[in-house]
């Protein structure tokens, strides 16, 4: 099992912050990839990031996601959040399957944010050897598909009376890609 992680919204001072756990379960990660870049390709797209697609690209990337292999569990935090005291949250809630083989995150993290992380994943008996971060310029399908997610679920909680967007989060719920949807607040 492959877990991919991203936010939106962390760094908004109101609204909603989430956080995308992202679960790829598959047994050929080649196929995925192969699948996943033919969505890119279909739609004339090097690389997806929620925040500099147009809502023509947003809508026809989910609409093709979601016949893709992969599983979703998200966190909605109200802010302000502080990252250092989510990320407790998020891991206790969120990242408890037993047969986790890698996590991917963002790198644009900050050092500090990965070093928690790693003491975390120690305390729930993950070897810190399986946590990767990836640049979503690298091109990695897990992050941008992360990337996706946390941000339409985010717009979707700050904008309750989009129908567009109501739609397309009721499209995942139908294709059974939402596994949970947790309302955290950052521990204190």
């Amino acid at each position: 099992m492959y877990i991919f992680i991203d936010e939106s919204g962390i760094q908004s001072q109101i609204g909603n912050s989430t956080v995308a756990v992202v679960y790829v379960e598959i047994k050929n990660i080649s196929k995925f990839d192969n699948d996943f870049k033919k969505i890119l390709q279909d739609l004339k797209i090097s690389n997806f990031h929620w925040t500099e697609e147009r809502w023509s690209i947003r809508e026809k990337f989910i609409t093709k996601i979601v016949n893709l292999d992969f599983k979703v569990k998200i966190g909605i935090f109200k802010n302000p959040v502080h990252p250092d005291l989510m990320i407790e949250s998020v891991f206790g809630q969120l990242v408890n399957e037993p047969n986790i083989r890698k996590i991917m995150i963002d790198a644009k993290k900050p050092r500090w944010y990965e070093n928690k992380l790693k003491k975390i994943l120690r305390l729930k008996g993950v070897s810190v050897k399986k946590l990767i971060t990836v640049r979503k310029d690298e091109n990695n399908n897990g992050i941008q598909l992360a990337d996706c997610l946390a941000g339409l679920y985010r717009y979707h909680h700050d904008n309750l009376d989009n129908k567009d967007v109501n739609s397309w989060v009721k499209k995942i719920s139908r294709h059974e890609k939402l596994f949970g949807e947790f309302f955290l607040e950052a521990k204190k």
